[in-house]
């Protein structure tokens, strides 16, 4: 079953008090602006922490996660209720297969997105993947050839395994700094946005850590290498996500057929053939004219005219 519905957000109650307090205010935050319901998609590679994710937001094991399992093929919505707030959260399969983007996945993806309302893109990657390279730009293309550019407004990068050590002569932050611009910039390449343009609408880059040895604090919180307190702390971006102005994305027909190629040029079809007419078929008609001007008559034409005799 590829969907579930909605039942109360029991979860809630997993999480340590200080935990709970934060995201019931974010979640009345968001219905004090007249948004009760909010759905949250998660994409990206497989392997890279998508399904670890959802679990840790509902503080429930609703996802499948097994290091000796590959990933289902198809995608699962997980909805929960909480005080009128209605919470969906859209785990998906990775998208690439073979070193190659899965276009099979892609299509099983958006059909399942069919007539749905994305409020906000989880990009999902690993912090500890030391390298991009190509097939990075072609999955953020992929992804931006599905929803289009404006998804990106709407989107964070999470990057799962942040309990990790860098690399040796690199501090914590400035690892984090690196593969945070590294990345970013693969965003830009690949859903081909002007860098100004990219700049003025910089997309959240938001640490995560779902294993079960994420150090905690006090609280009993699990907590980043810099003691903030990621669950919340992702919520709360996400709020501010939502809050920036832009605007949900509606999965439609149109949007996941794409744009249609015999459309294409068609724009120029009234132009093309005004060039013709003016400068193409009026020249021709200009040249037939002059031509037939230019034209020496037959002497029988001419006696019949009265000219014949006629000395000039």
């Amino acid at each position: 079953m590829a969907a579930q519905l909605a039942r109360e957000w029991t979860g809630i109650n997993q999480f340590p008090a200080a935990t709970q307090n934060k995201l019931l205010e974010l979640l009345g935050k968001l219905k004090s602006e007249n948004v009760s319901t909010l759905t949250i998609l998660l994409m990206g590679k497989g392997g890279v922490g998508k399904s670890s994710t959802v679990n840790s937001i509902l503080g429930e094991r609703v996802a499948t996660v097994s290091a000796f399992q590959s990933e289902g093929l198809r995608p699962m919505m997980f909805s929960r209720t909480r005080a009128g707030f209605t919470l969906n959260i859209i785990d998906t399969p990775g998208i690439v297969e073979g070193g190659y983007v899965n276009e099979q996945a892609l299509e099983i993806i958006k059909r399942f997105l069919l007539n749905k309302t994305i409020d906000v893109l989880l990009y999902v990657d690993r912090l500890d993947a030391y390298r991009l390279d190509s097939l990075d730009r072609l999955v953020i293309k992929a992804i931006t050839d599905i929803f289009g550019k404006r998804i990106w407004d709407r989107s964070l990068v999470v990057l799962t395994h942040a309990q990790l050590s860098p690399p040796d002569g690199l501090s914590y932050d400035d690892f984090f700094a690196r593969r945070s611009e590294a990345l970013l910039k693969y965003v830009r390449l690949g859903a081909r946005i002007k860098r100004q343009e990219f700049e003025e609408s910089r997309v959240p880059v938001i640490l995560v850590e779902n294993s079960g040895r994420c150090k905690t604090n006090e609280d009993g919180e699990k907590i980043l290498p810099d003691g903030t307190a990621w669950i919340p702390n992702l919520v709360e971006v996400i709020t501010k996500v939502i809050a920036n102005g832009s605007k949900s994305i509606t999965v439609d027909q149109k949007l996941i057929d794409g744009p249609n190629p015999n459309n294409r040029g068609k724009l120029f079809i009234p132009l093309i053939l005004a060039f013709q007419y003016f400068f193409v078929v009026k020249g021709i008609q200009r040249a037939i004219k002059q031509d037939i001007k230019n034209e020496s008559k037959p002497l029988w034409e001419l006696r019949d005219m009265g000219l014949a005799n006629r000395k000039f």
